[in-house]
């Protein structure tokens, strides 16, 4: 894919989806086919990525107060059912994870990865 290309495509997801489309679109630069508000029994995944045998499910955090555990466990049985890999980004410095948050990320193998403009 062109340059020009990718960048039409983020500038269309971010325009449509705000800042889920923003992270969807640093996914499309890394060479990923996404898919927006995947639906998952029941539910949605923000963004699903897939590159090759890579797949990704990823929630996107963009309110600004502290997390708790229940938001990993939420996208790590989402991803179970999808067979991919949970990544939970926090969008801003707005969101955060608390202490046992964190511990349950690195328990079930949730990627955290945060996301600034």
């Amino acid at each position: 894919m062109s340059l020009a290309r990718i960048r039409f495509l983020q500038k269309r997801l971010e325009e449509k989806y705000g800042p889920k489309g923003y992270v969807a679109g640093l996914y499309v630069e890394a060479g990923f086919d996404v898919t927006v508000d995947f639906p998952v029994a029941g539910s949605t995944v923000d963004i699903l990525a897939k590159k090759g045998s890579t797949i990704y499910a990823i929630d996107v955090l963009t309110e600004k107060r502290v997390y708790g555990p229940e938001v990993v466990e939420r996208i790590a049985e989402k991803a179970k059912r999808l067979n991919a890999t949970p990544v939970l980004v926090l969008y801003g410095a707005g969101p955060s994870l608390s202490k046992e948050a964190l511990e349950k990320a690195k328990e079930a193998g949730v990627r955290v990865r945060r996301v600034r403009r």
